[in-house]
């Protein structure tokens, strides 16, 4: 049996990737009252303790699997620092600055992103359709700015804000490193293990902060509702990389990039509908630039939907 082309992807392979993406949107925004209690790095730590935990099992080498090479190992640990350590770090503390909604909104700039650092580090080619989706996501990050009134009781709130969509963007860029990376890893690892790696890789570069931040951290005042979100933000944090990692396998990485819309529809659900925060005529109009961005950069030109046609006539 010949094997299916790209364009051919089974339904559950966009499954996962919708999925994954909706739950990551989900746990950025669920990182706010998280990071309200716990430290930015002591959070990091449980979190990539907890996912250590519950996929250590994944993180031996299957026997058909080749032996790590040293191009695959620097790979792994770039995914590593960049879509995990790094990623982390800023998106808590963006959310921290700003809010759920907020990030959402940000975050709907990754597909654009991911076809930049195509063009910078594959020197892939950006079609005009995807330097005006790029302008929508400016358009919708500056009608973002215009939602939030300056509160004058808060000592620098508009400086913070601006720090928080800041360290947000370095969220968008590392995002798009994990997802152009990913796709290198896919050929070489099974998604199985590549979420094990990058969760035990996180841990330890967590580690030296996160224990810090822990020796002077009063844990008896954790409640247990506080203890079952902790729970559920590593778990789901951990393992939205295999269900990424198992679509990507199957699509193409600019065509994966579309279902990152899912991110910011999952952190506006749970900003609006469990966080309470406001959702404005503005923050719609914004969500409306930033997902017509997404549609010019996902939707495929025409000679796509030719070379598609014909790769299934053939087929």
């Amino acid at each position: 049996m010949s094997a299916a082309p790209a364009g051919a992807a089974p339904g559950l392979a966009y499954a996962c990737l919708a999925a994954s993406m909706f739950v990551v949107g989900a746990y950025v925004a669920l990182s706010k009252p998280l990071a309200a209690i716990f430290p930015v790095f002591l959070l990091g730590c449980l979190r990539f303790g907890i996912g250590s935990l519950s996929v250590l099992h994944w993180l031996r080498k299957p026997p058909a699997e080749a032996a790590l090479t040293r191009r695959v190992r620097a790979l792994v640990f770039l995914e590593s620092f960049i879509g995990s350590f790094l990623f982390t770090v800023f998106m808590v503390l963006g959310v921290s600055y700003s809010s759920a909604v907020a990030a959402g909104i940000i975050m709907s700039a990754i597909p654009a992103a991911i076809a930049v650092l195509s063009r910078l580090v594959l020197k892939e080619a950006i079609r005009p359709r995807v330097l005006a989706a790029i302008a929508c996501a400016v358009c919708g990050i500056a009608l973002l700015a215009l939602t939030q009134a300056p509160d004058p009781a808060a000592d620098g709130g508009a400086l913070q804000r601006w720090l928080g969509y800041a360290l947000l963007g370095g969220a968008v860029l590392c995002e798009a490193a994990y997802a152009v990376i990913g796709k290198q890893l896919t050929g070489a690892l099974s998604a199985r293990r590549i979420s094990a790696l990058m969760n035990v890789w996180g841990f330890v570069l967590m580690l030296p902060a996160g224990a810090y931040a822990a020796w002077h951290f009063d844990f008896s005042a954790i409640t247990a509702p506080t203890w079952g979100l902790l729970l559920f933000y590593g778990l789901a944090a951990s393992w939205t990389i295999w269900l990424w990692m198992t679509g990507l396998r199957r699509v193409p990485a600019s065509r994966a990039g579309v279902f990152t819309v899912m991110l910011p529809v999952g952190a506006a659900c749970v900003g609006v509908g469990v966080l309470g925060e406001p959702f404005s005529g503005l923050h719609a109009l914004a969500f409306a630039a930033a997902l017509l961005g997404l549609v010019l950069a996902a939707w495929p030109d025409a000679r796509r939907r030719q070379a598609g046609r014909a790769c299934s006539i053939s087929n």
